[in-house]
């Protein structure tokens, strides 16, 4: 193997995932997470139709990303210990629930609950990742997490596209009826032809919560792939909230409707990263995270131009937001890949940890560039965005200078036996005792 990283740390078997069945994974990902994105283009409608101010009504937004970030850190490590085609279905038609909801909001606070609601609702994107690299073979482990991966971040990108026609020709409430409808949807047909994928663990929720931080505190691998999560989604989230007022602004001047359509742009170079799963797979995790950060660096001295207006600037842009949002999503599946080898037995758990840093970065990058952008324009905004990429690629340096331990991560739950066995220079393989107490059961 080229990738040392928890080289052993699979469970082996046989994949119990098709074709039609990694795709309808990938389609409920993006689905799910689709929903809290909805909501962007509609501000201006939202407000109006509301009678509030646009300050009011962009904090609809600030509702859905507050009940995700909770969900990430509170609901997601709920994957490692419950039947998870029961918990997936289950989240799935809450969030039918809540965007109905939505759809019938009388005021705002009405709204900004459903929302939060939906927000809460939709990290069960976070929960199918892990299933599906549970259902999936050690030797297409990387090919089906890439898969489903990118489906989620194709969701993102044709979120805002979806909910702009939608509205064009109805109003912002039937976006919501049209996302509820496809939650049901999902959530029958999951329950129906998905196999009952039995917990990974028995462990007190209190507990549970505190082997998040256990495994954070004692993994260096895990600290720097969340490190690296966050530079990768705070560089995704620079490019698109800067572009935005770069294309309303003097040297495009376009409309809401023809800036929603940028959103698929970004979907080539999700659907193209797709192929990073089956690199980490033949044993190049390493080599995909390299390039993955190089390339995230060098779009930033393309998007650059695209400050120029013009034909130039405008192929400029979309070069840019290809190679960033391939890097990107690359880095993503890379990261999730080298965990889920090391980690089969808290995959939900490391999940947690993963998004819950790329979501900080995520969220301090977007105020840095909101602050920034009327002060230093987009050249500034590019300036910082390379500035994040740099900041990736020294802390992937000191991994491959000083690489994190190679065999599996220890249970968070026998922290002790961890550190004990640490102290004895020997690791516990978490994948063999799972395997010891499936047979003694």
């Amino acid at each position: 193997m080229n990738d040392p990283e928890c080289s052993k740390g699979g469970t082996g078997g046989r994949s119990t995932l098709s074709r039609p069945m990694v795709l309808l994974l990938a389609v409920t990902c993006g689905a799910a997470v689709a929903n809290i994105y909805y909501a962007q283009p509609l501000l201006p409608v939202v407000s109006k139709a509301l009678g509030v101010s646009e300050g009011a009504g962009g904090l609809i937004v600030t509702a859905s990303q507050i009940g995700y970030a909770l969900s990430l850190a509170l609901l997601v490590p709920l994957g490692d210990v419950l039947e998870r085609r029961r918990l997936v279905s289950g989240l799935l038609a809450l969030s039918a629930i809540a965007l109905l909801g939505a759809a019938a909001s009388p005021s705002l606070g009405a709204l900004y609950a459903s929302v939060a609601l939906v927000g809460a609702t939709s990290a069960v994107a976070q929960i199918v990742v892990p299933m599906a690299a549970s259902l999936a073979a050690d030797h297409e482990r990387g090919a089906v997490v890439g898969t489903v991966m990118s489906g989620l971040l194709i969701g993102i990108m044709l979120a805002r596209t979806v909910a702009g026609a939608l509205a064009e020709y109805g109003n912002w409430r039937l976006v919501f009826v049209f996302a509820a409808g496809v939650m049901v949807v999902l959530a029958i047909t999951l329950r129906l032809v998905l196999p009952r994928v039995p917990p990974t663990a028995r462990t007190p929720y209190p507990r549970l919560l505190r082997s998040v931080v256990t495994l954070v505190r004692t993994e260096s691998l895990l600290r720097r792939r969340m490190a690296l999560a966050a530079v990768g989604m705070g560089g995704f989230t620079v490019l698109w909230t800067a572009s935005s007022f770069l294309l309303a602004g003097p040297a495009y001047e376009y409309g809401p409707a023809i800036i929603g359509l940028f959103g698929l742009v970004g979907v080539v170079g999700a659907a193209a990263a797709s192929v990073t799963g089956r690199l980490a797979d033949r044993g190049h995790g390493r080599q995909v995270t390299t390039g993955g950060l190089i390339v995230l660096t060098g779009s930033w001295g393309v998007l650059v131009f695209a400050g120029r207006g013009g034909p130039l600037g405008l192929g400029a842009l979309m070069a840019g937001i290809v190679a960033l949002n391939l890097a990107q999503q690359a880095l993503l599946i890379s990261h999730q890949s080298a965990l889920y080898r090391c980690v089969p037995h808290a995959r939900s758990r490391v999940t947690t940890a993963l998004m819950v840093s790329a979501f900080a970065g995520s969220t301090v990058t977007s105020a840095l560039t909101a602050a920034l952008y009327p002060l230093v324009g987009w050249a500034g905004i590019s300036a910082l965005g390379a500035v994040i990429a740099l900041l990736g690629l020294a802390i992937w340096a000191l991994e491959l200078l000083r690489p994190s331990p190679a065999e599996p991560l220890a249970a968070p739950e026998a922290d002790e036996e961890a550190h004990a066995g640490r102290t004895s220079g020997v690791r516990t393989d978490p994948a063999r005792e799972h395997t010891e107490e499936t047979t003694h059961a």
